[in-house]
């Protein structure tokens, strides 16, 4: 990606042709990032507008170690999850020492389209939507995710537990809205 590479160099001089460029390669990418943390579009896109207003203050300290994207897209969730931080305060997550496991088969998401699986992780309750975000979708571990959200691991995990659940009864109950239409 040598275009990429020329482009952040001309970013570290300010340049803002080379700014809106860069903003055009990956604000959809990374807007997508942002409505999976937000519970509205609006949300979303304060989200993302802050977080261009920290890369390019501070792409300066971009050294290359990963690509631009991968970056970008850390400090696109970080700014989510900052964003969020005060709002997980306000509803406590609690830790469940034992886990319900009756429900915890695979499901399949693949009927559904983005929109239908995004408004679902959206309706998620707060925890749940970004614990499940960091770990089933960004790929975190618990651990790491307990690190970051200075959280236990037991939180972490039966977060996504409760969110797995969530998700599966609205899977569930479009499936049998989707059957008895077709009746």
């Amino acid at each position: 990606m040598e275009i990429e590479k020329k482009l952040v160099e001309q970013c570290k001089k300010g340049d803002r042709k080379a700014q809106q460029e860069i903003y055009s390669l990956f604000c959809k990418s990374m807007y997508v990032v942002c409505q999976r943390y937000s519970k509205s579009q609006l949300e979303a896109e304060d989200i993302l507008q802050e977080a261009f207003i920290k890369i390019f203050n501070n792409i300066k300290q971009y050294r290359g170690d990963s690509t631009i994207g991968a970056w970008i897209k850390r400090i696109v969730i970080n700014t989510a999850l900052n964003s969020q931080r005060s709002k997980l305060y306000m509803f406590p997550m609690t830790d469940v020492e034992a886990l319900e496991n009756e429900n915890e088969g695979d499901f399949s998401l693949s009927k559904f389209h983005f929109k239908e699986l995004l408004a679902m992780i959206q309706s998620l309750p707060e925890g749940c939507r970004i614990i499940f975000n960091l770990f089933a979708i960004e790929g975190y571990s618990h651990k790491e995710i307990a690190a970051r959200l200075e959280i236990s691991e037991g939180t972490s995990k039966s977060q996504y537990s409760r969110a797995k659940g969530l998700l599966r009864n609205m899977i569930e109950l479009e499936e049998k809205m989707s059957y008895e239409r077709a009746r």
